[in-house]
């Protein structure tokens, strides 16, 4: 199996919020993480234009995966239109065919916007087929195959379509990591103002590391990330997360 990790989510700073810690883990055990981004955030600023706010965006997600040693990409798909479409299809097999992922974590099916649904079905759809021989012209590299795939927690840990909780499959200790999850979400510096005018709160930071507690509380520490093991056929049916965190 390769020890290569990809998040695909639909922001720039999704994955400080979601699993930054799990990666961050994951990347002192000596495996290759990459973060992925949807969409460069060109909807993210309420002072920058598309184009501006999304170079910032995309710098600040260099900078965070840097802090672990990640590389970042950027599907380059935009904000509040991200589409379960043939061309965001191709661009996201592609990636994935380079990348050649074992273990992929995305979002999870139902979530508080469509950008994160949307994400979700094109990490299914990539993590199901990458590996297939006709779906890329690009080569396969050795060791391709349907990697685990976790979805990570939702907004608020629910289910926002009904209010009900997440129960999830798998819980992982963040608890020595959790400074360098704040630094990688304190690199995404443009957002704090952003979410501060849009939102009407000042806790960009103080909202991850809550949630963060909510999760530990579950698990006897003090701070966790959650997960959801996607089971379907023909994914692998082990938690490897937890075989390798737990």
């Amino acid at each position: 199996m390769r020890n290569v990790a990809l998040s695909l989510l639909a922001h720039p700073d999704d994955a400080e919020f979601m699993c930054a810690g799990t990666l961050a883990r994951l990347r002192a055990a000596d495996w290759e993480v990459h973060i992925v981004s949807a969409t460069a955030g060109d909807c993210g600023s309420i002072t920058h234009d598309a184009d501006e706010i999304s170079r910032i965006r995309l710098g600040e997600g260099k900078a965070a995966a840097a802090l672990i040693g990640a590389t970042y990409h950027c599907l380059g798909e935009k904000d509040l239109r991200v589409v379960y479409c043939r061309e965001a299809i191709e661009r996201t097999i592609n990636l994935f065919r380079d990348i050649a992922p074992s273990l992929v974590f995305s979002h999870a099916r139902l979530d508080y916007m469509l950008d994160h649904e949307q994400t979700h079905l094109l990490a299914r759809c990539a993590s199901f087929g990458y590996a297939a021989p006709n779906a890329s012209s690009r080569p396969v590299r050795e060791g391709s195959a349907v990697p685990h795939l976790y979805y990570c927690d939702p907004l608020e840990a629910a289910n926002p379509y009904t209010g009900e909780a997440i129960q999830p499959t798998t819980l992982i200790d963040i608890c020595d990591v959790i400074e360098t999850k704040v630094a990688m979400l304190a690199a995404h510096a443009s957002q704090r103002e952003w979410l501060r005018a849009h939102h009407g709160t000042d806790e960009y930071l103080d909202a991850m590391r809550r949630h963060g507690e909510m999760r530990g509380k579950v698990l006897g520490v003090q701070y966790a990330e959650a997960f959801c093991l996607h089971r379907g056929h023909p994914y692998p049916q082990n938690d490897l997360l937890q075989e390798l965190l737990g």
